[in-house]
């Protein structure tokens, strides 16, 4: 897995960038997060994580963009339950229609 590049550490950031297009079939998804969402942590310290992200996407697919970005934000929230957020959760889900 390639955890990307640190935004703002680096003055020159072109080695990292890359362009390449993607065509999404009906029902297809993209779901972008930042480290924030897998990294939330319970009470017990327990990262939300990959696989959980994963599941709440697969259980969910069938339903709209917006839909499926407030199940997972609910699903983080309701994991860290009255933690402190220490970090952006920050979620952008793609479907094609």
């Amino acid at each position: 897995m390639d955890p990307g590049f640190p935004i703002g550490l680096d003055s020159d950031i072109s080695p990292f960038l890359a362009e390449e297009k993607i065509y999404l079939k009906p029902g297809e998804i993209v779901l972008l997060y930042t480290d924030g969402v897998t990294e939330a942590e319970n009470v017990d310290g327990v990262h939300y994580g990959v696989d959980r992200l994963c599941q709440i996407l697969s259980q969910n697919w069938q339903k709209s963009a917006e839909a499926i970005r407030q199940d997972i934000i609910n699903d983080v929230l309701c994991h860290i339950d009255q933690q402190k957020i220490y970090d952006d959760i920050t979620l952008l889900v793609l479907k094609q229609r």
